[in-house]
């Protein structure tokens, strides 16, 4: 199916999903052509991070808010901590033009920083429609072209968009994680100030990154909290031995499964030794796996900065921000695990504890701002875990 823009202007983009559909728009950004999942996400806030979010690796994102780039970019809204791997991120599809940045901390122009960081864009498509398409049919694997001149081999990127292999078994960390150890002491933003510095910690944290998000490492410092950065392939003994307090598992991309193969032992052997342990998304899933339960597919996925979470451990409804194409299966976990955190929208799992020990994750980002910071209050709870042991 070939749904055209309503306008004389020739395509210089397209968006081929592998089913067939090709979605025709204007070429922003990088010019060439990535494959991807293709997924939406419905922030009205927070793009120029949602497309430095490590966890967006091997994702052609849709925005299904219509007014994306009105107020630039700038260096302080990266999230992403591995410039070298920027973020994975495959592309993005938005629905109007690009207006001149209109905010004061603008640094630079939305199309101009894409091309510098090699992200294709397509603006002037109907995001409604292909929400929708998504919605009803779960997200597909697709590709993202762009070229000037209009110039496309149909039946060509079709053949690409297949062959991409999707999410499913991929194991995406190791693309995104860093490549050596390093200490992190950057505090919050704050209005005006810019970011701070951690004078006087209390503990000293080892963070796993599988994909970690500048922000997370932030709220770990903003609540007195050193944090030393080891890559995904680190191991239990290399991370105990540094004799932390407690052990991080960080968010990121891919089949939680596929990265599991080599973290999950290690994972478990770090439960094993007594640590208080927290994690966000992937590590979250990840944990979940070393304790014995599973995670599958999701339909749609939960991306996006309103969804509302029941924490059981409060009574209360937290406003979140998601992004995961994967869950734990809630039915598989064990009876030494009790589930703290659901879903509002379908139920599904958003969090876990373990009864016996310090050990707690969540499917969310509790250290993201898009207004609410109703979930901040869970760095707090790490470093009261930490205190008490």
């Amino acid at each position: 199916m070939t749904t055209p823009l309503k306008t004389s202007l020739k395509p210089t983009a397209l968006l081929v999903l592998k089913d067939g559909t090709v979605l025709e728009g204007h070429g922003i950004g990088a010019t060439g052509a990535a494959t991807g999942e293709v997924c939406f996400n419905t922030a009205i806030t927070g793009y120029q991070e949602i497309l430095t979010d490590p966890s967006y690796a091997g994702q052609i994102v849709t925005f299904t808010f219509p007014h994306i780039g009105n107020v630039g970019t700038n260096d302080d809204d990266i999230e992403t901590t591995n410039l070298a791997s920027l973020s994975g991120v495959r592309g993005c599809v938005i629905r109007a033009d690009i207006t001149q940045p209109a905010n004061y901390r603008a640094r630079e122009h939305l199309d101009r920083w894409l091309k510098a960081r090699n992200i294709i864009g397509l603006s002037g498509l109907d995001t409604r429609a292909l929400t929708r398409l998504i919605r009803e049919k779960g997200m597909p694997d697709g590709i993202i072209a762009h070229d000037p001149d209009g110039n496309f081999d149909i039946p060509a990127l079709l053949e690409q968009a297949r062959a991409w292999p999707g999410l499913l078994g991929l194991d995406l960390a190791k693309d995104v994680t860093c490549g050596q150890s390093y200490r992190w002491d950057e505090t919050a933003w704050v209005w005006n100030e810019g970011y701070g510095r951690l004078d006087a910690p209390k503990y000293h944290v080892v963070a796993i990154d599988y994909g970690i998000k500048r922000n997370i490492l932030r709220c770990l410092a903003s609540v007195g909290v050193r944090v030393t950065v080891v890559p995904a392939t680190a191991t239990a003994e290399d991370v105990l031995a540094m004799n932390p307090d407690g052990v991080f598992l960080s968010n990121g991309p891919g089949d939680p499964a596929a990265t599991g193969a080599y973290a999950v032992p290690e994972i478990r052997k770090i439960v094993d030794s007594g640590k208080p342990v927290f994690g966000i998304c992937l590590g979250h899933q990840m944990l979940a796996l070393a304790l014995g339960a599973t995670t599958e597919k999701m339909h749609q996925g939960h991306h996006g900065a309103n969804h509302p979470v029941k924490d059981y451990t409060t009574g209360k409804v937290e406003i979140t921000s998601m992004n995961h194409g994967f869950t734990v299966a809630r039915e598989s976990l064990p009876a030494t695990v009790e589930e703290t955190h659901v879903s509002l929208f379908d139920g599904t799992n958003c969090g876990l504890r373990l009864k016996d020990r310090p050990v707690f994750s969540v499917q969310y980002h509790p250290e993201a701002s898009p207004g609410p910071q109703d979930s901040h209050y869970l760095f707090e709870r790490f470093v009261g875990m930490m205190g008490e042991k």
